[in-house]
C-alpha cells in the first residue's frame, strides 16, 4: 500500500491527480502542469513536501561530527538558523544523498532529507554517530508535516495567513530559518524562487493548507516542481546523482570543502580520482524533448542526459547532462532521440530562476 501524507484528502479534493512517486501516493498536477509552473515562477504556490524526513542531531560535539559525516563544512554555520546544502558521501565518494542541514544551537542540528532515501540515510547517521559520537541522539519526525509556499509573493501570503511568524521571520535571508514555536519556517526552495519551506505538526497541515487556498495560493503537483528545479539547475536525486557518482561529477563540487584541513567521509576517494566528467546544461536546437538516459555525443567522448524536460519559460527542451570534462560551454552536440541525432546547445545552467530566463542562448 502506498504511504500517504497528512494532505492527501486535501489532494483528492482538490481534484488532484495522484500518481506513485517512490511509495507515495502524491499529486502530479491539479490541472495543467504548465499554468501551475508560470503561477510559482509569477505569483506563488504551495507543494506538499511532507513525505520529505526531518531528522534532529543533539547532544554535546554534533557538529564536530556533522564535520565528519558531511562534505561541505557545517562551520560555515555561526548563526543559529543557518543553513547549509551539502552532499552526504560513501566512503568511496558516492552520495548517499543530498540534504540541508539547519544550525540552530551547539547541540541541536536540524537535517531535513528525500523521502525515498530517508530510511538509509537515517541508518547511516545512527550507525557513524554510534562509532564516532555515541552520545549524540538523532531522532526522525514522521509526525511533522511541510509545506513548501514559493513564488515571489510567497513570503506575503504565509504572513496573511500566519501573522505570528512574521517578526521572527521577516529579517531571514536565504538560507535561514526561524523556530517559531509550532511552526518551523525556512526561507529554501527548490523552485529558483523566494518563499518558505514550513515545517508544523502533522494535525495542523490540511488547516495550514485550506487557509493558503482562501488566501489565493495555488496548490502545486510534483509535474511543476520538476521543472521548476530544473530551470533553476538543482540537481535530483537519483537521476543527477545516486551512489555510484561523486559530487564533482554531478555539479555539486560547490558543495564539497576540499581546502580545508577537515576529514570527512569520501574525502580520500574524492582526492584520488579527479573528476573525468561534469555536468552541463544543454538547451535543444531542434525540435524534440530531451529526456533523461538519453545520449549526447560530443567531440569528446559520449555523455548521457540525467534529467530533461520542456522548459515552460523558455519554452525550449532543456538537459543537465552529464558530459565529458573536455566539453566547452557553447559547444554544439548531437543528442539520440529515437532515430534521429538532434543537435543541442552546451550553456551554463541555472536556465531560470527568480520569474525569468537566465541562461545565454
Amino acid at each position: 500500500m502506498l504511504k500517504q501524507t497528512p494532505l492527501n484528502a486535501a489532494h483528492r479534493a482538490m481534484g488532484a491527480k495522484m500518481v506513485d512517486f517512490g511509495g507515495w501516493d502524491m499529486p502530479v498536477n491539479y490541472g495543467s502542469q504548465i499554468e501551475e509552473h508560470h503561477r510559482v515562477r509569477n505569483d506563488c504556490g504551495m507543494f506538499d513536501v511532507s513525505h520529505m524526513r526531518v531528522v534532529d542531531m543533539k547532544g554535546a560535539g554534533v557538529r564536530s561530527f556533522l564535520c565528519y559525516l558531511l562534505a561541505n563544512n557545517v562551520d560555515k554555520l555561526a548563526l543559529p538558523g543557518k543553513a547549509l546544502y551539502s552532499s552526504m558521501l560513501l566512503d568511496n565518494g558516492g552520495v548517499i544523498d543530498d540534504l540541508i542541514v539547519y544550525f540552530m544551537k551547539e547541540d541541536w542540528f536540524r537535517i531535513v532529507v528525500n523521502a525515498g532515501t530517508a530510511d538509509k540515510d537515517i541508518a547511516w547517521m545512527k550507525r557513524q554517530a554510534a562509532k564516532h559520537a555515541p552520545q549524540l541522539t538523532v531522532a526522525d519526525h514522521p509526525e511533522l508535516a511541510m509545506i513548501a509556499v514559493q513564488g515571489p509573493n510567497a513570503r506575503a501570503k504565509v504572513w496573511q495567513v500566519l501573522p505570528q511568524t512574521r517578526a521572527a521571520t521577516e529579517g531571514l535571508q536565504n538560507f535561514q530559518a526561524a523556530d517559531c514555536g509550532e511552526y518551523f519556517v525556512a526561507r529554501t526552495g527548490y523552485t529558483g524562487e523566494d518563499g518558505f519551506e514550513i515545517m508544523l505538526p502533522a494535525e495542523k497541515a490540511e488547516g495550514l493548507w485550506n487557509a493558503l487556498h482562501q488566501a489565493g495560493v495555488h496548490s502545486i503537483g510534483l509535474g511543476a516542481r520538476d521543472t521548476l528545479r530544473l530551470e533553476a539547475g538543482m540537481n535530483l536525486y537519483g537521476q543527477d546523482m545516486d551512489e555510484t557518482v561523486n559530487p564533482l561529477e554531478s555539479g555539486l563540487g560547490w558543495t564539497v570543502d576540499l581546502k580545508s584541513e577537515r576529514d570527512f567521509i569520501g574525502k580520500a576517494a574524492l582526492l584520488a580520482n579527479p573528476p573525468k566528467r561534469k555536468l552541463a546544461g544543454l538547451v535543444l536546437l531542434d525540435r524534440g524533448v530531451l529526456r533523461g538516459h538519453q545520449q549526447v555525443h560530443t567531440a569528446h567522448g559520449i555523455g548521457e542526459i540525467t534529467s530533461g524536460s520542456f522548459s515552460p519559460t523558455l519554452e525550449k527542451s532543456i538537459a543537465l547532462a552529464r558530459l565529458p570534462k573536455e566539453v566547452q560551454i557553447g559547444d554544439t552536440v548531437q543528442v539520440a532521440i529515437r532515430d534521429k541525432m538532434l543537435a543541442a546547445k552546451v550553456v551554463k545552467y541555472p536556465f531560470a530562476r527568480n520569474g525569468k530566463a537566465v541562461c545565454s542562448l
